[in-house]
């Protein structure tokens, strides 16, 4: 549908033509005059009297159109003799009385608004046309540096992700030096988060920087945790409402919090069992987002006392919860729900939960 508004645009601004050739500009200007005079010739006993200029208004027009001001004013002044000389009476004569003088004054007035208002037009295209060139330039531009951008970004995310897991890596290896078992476990569970966080570092954003949204980010870190575990028994089934985006500053911490408690459910409630299930829920609950994860395992124990448990990733889920401004809940499964098994429910408050349509960095 743009194209019809387009097409003349686009015409105008080739205007005026061959600049660069002179000679053929002014012999075309001179072509046009002489075929106005000759129309005028043929056609001089049509017209009544008083009309010398009628068909050399248009050769003025023409030629200022087509080759610009100059070749417009040698126009008006060759169509201005061959009017005087030839249709004001006397015939080929030139008269200096006063009402051809009040005519040539009119002929002279009306061409030179003609030749100045072709010429501004022409300009206006001209400056136009610089602009679009200007515009079309910029925006080329732009798209190669928001492509280079864009490459830089993936790149930094995946180096960012890329040198965590090596130093998850290079921890495993020093564990493997220990003979220590609390040693070895506190350097297990070390190199794991990092080798974690590096996973959740190369997925967090897509390529244009983005965050993922927050269903796909949760099968996908979830999958990964079990995958990682080897208990290819137990069963996690994950049910997130669509259109939730985490904003940047919560979205490490969450993924963090939701690991930790995934492995706490296998390494904990179900380390006893050769088959169980995980479920993991994220709902909005009015203006906060809820985050629940449940096994159907032994439960807590006893008089477990979450704020005052030494476990180190209860710990770290406490501070970050407290960094989010979240509240963060263990608890058993209540009896009369027929199920038993530790749930972890985490409400993130508005502050942490992109509007929507929104989830840039």
């Amino acid at each position: 549908m743009n194209r019809p508004a387009r097409f003349p645009t686009r015409f105008l601004e080739r205007f005026p033509l061959i600049p660069e050739r002179p000679l053929v500009r002014y012999g075309a200007t001179v072509a046009l005059c002489l075929l106005a005079f000759w129309i005028r010739w043929v056609l001089d006993e049509a017209f009544p009297p008083g009309y010398p200029y009628l068909t050399f208004f248009p050769a003025v027009i023409l030629s200022s159109f087509l080759f610009g001001p100059r070749p417009g004013i040698v126009a008006a002044l060759i169509c201005g003799l061959f009017a005087w000389c030839v249709f004001i009476p006397p015939r080929f004569g030139f008269a200096f009385d006063y009402r051809t003088l009040v005519s040539l004054a009119f002929y002279l007035g009306v061409v030179v608004v003609d030749i100045a208002l072709v010429h501004l037009m022409q300009r206006a295209n001209a400056r136009l046309h610089l602009a679009r060139e200007e515009v079309r330039k910029l925006a080329e531009e732009r798209g190669v540096l928001a492509e280079r951008t864009e490459l830089l970004f993936q790149e930094l995310q995946h180096r960012v992700g890329n040198n965590l897991q090596m130093i998850g890596a290079v921890l495993s290896l020093q564990m493997r030096g220990l003979e220590e078992p609390i040693a070895r476990r506190a350097i297990a569970n070390a190199a794991g988060r990092l080798q974690v966080i590096g996973r959740i570092q190369r997925r967090l954003y897509q390529t244009d920087g983005e965050l993922v949204p927050l269903d796909r980010f949760v099968h996908d870190l979830s999958e990964q945790v079990m995958d990682s575990s080897g208990r290819e028994t137990i069963v996690c089934h994950v049910a997130v409402e669509s259109g939730i985006v985490l904003r940047p500053d919560a979205a490490v911490p969450v993924a963090l919090i939701l690991s930790e408690a995934i492995a706490n459910a296998l390494e904990h409630g179900l380390a006893t069992q050769d088959s169980g299930l995980i479920r993991i829920d994220v709902r909005r609950h009015g203006e906060e987002v809820s985050l629940t994860v449940e096994d159907d395992g032994i439960g807590l124990p006893p008089g477990f006392e979450p704020d005052q448990a030494e476990s180190i990733g209860l710990r770290i889920s406490r501070v970050l919860s407290r960094q989010l401004e979240a509240r963060l809940i263990l608890e058993n499964v209540a009896p009369e729900s027929g199920r038993s098994g530790a749930r972890m429910r985490l409400h993130l408050p508005p502050c942490r939960v992109a509007a929507a349509g929104q989830g840039g960095r």
